[in-house]
């Protein structure tokens, strides 16, 4: 793990295995930066549920649990936000291709709703394919 400080802004840069265990890591790595920007308990949980959930995805749908590839985490905390960004090693995908889970077809299906939750918690979301392969995921949540 490195840690990088310039100014105002601290960034934590890290390389995590394909596991579930991983999850857990990069959750409490990133519910930490959250509190110490001052996020109240409530707006924590939230950022928490988008990270596991973003990570989760990379860990089971993009690396589909390999233990060649890794999870790509950057945490980056300046005055007034939170930036974390989750990458993969896998194939990639389109994220026209998932289905919209409000659509009366997909209201009872048990997944496809992380996204969905993932926008609601965070101020800014952005997927696109990862430089080296993947996909990689930013998200920005700012300090009101």
């Amino acid at each position: 793990m490195a840690w990088l400080k310039r100014g105002n802004m601290e960034k934590i840069v890290t390389t995590l295995d394909s596991t579930l265990d991983s999850v857990d890591k990069a959750e409490s790595l990133v519910v930490v930066e959250a509190g110490k920007l001052g996020f109240d308990e409530d707006e924590s949980h939230q950022i928490g549920m988008a990270i596991r959930e973003c990570t989760v995805n990379a860990v089971v749908h993009g690396n589909r649990y390999s233990r060649n590839k890794k999870v790509h985490l950057e945490i980056e905390r300046s005055a007034d936000s939170l930036t974390v960004t989750i990458g993969d090693e896998g194939e990639g995908f389109d994220i026209s291709s998932i289905p919209d889970p409000l659509s009366p077809d997909n209201l009872l299906k048990q997944s496809g709703r992380g996204l969905l939750l993932v926008r609601a918690f965070m101020d800014d979301f952005d997927l696109h394919p990862r430089p080296g392969g993947g996909t990689e995921v930013r998200l920005v949540k700012h300090k009101a």
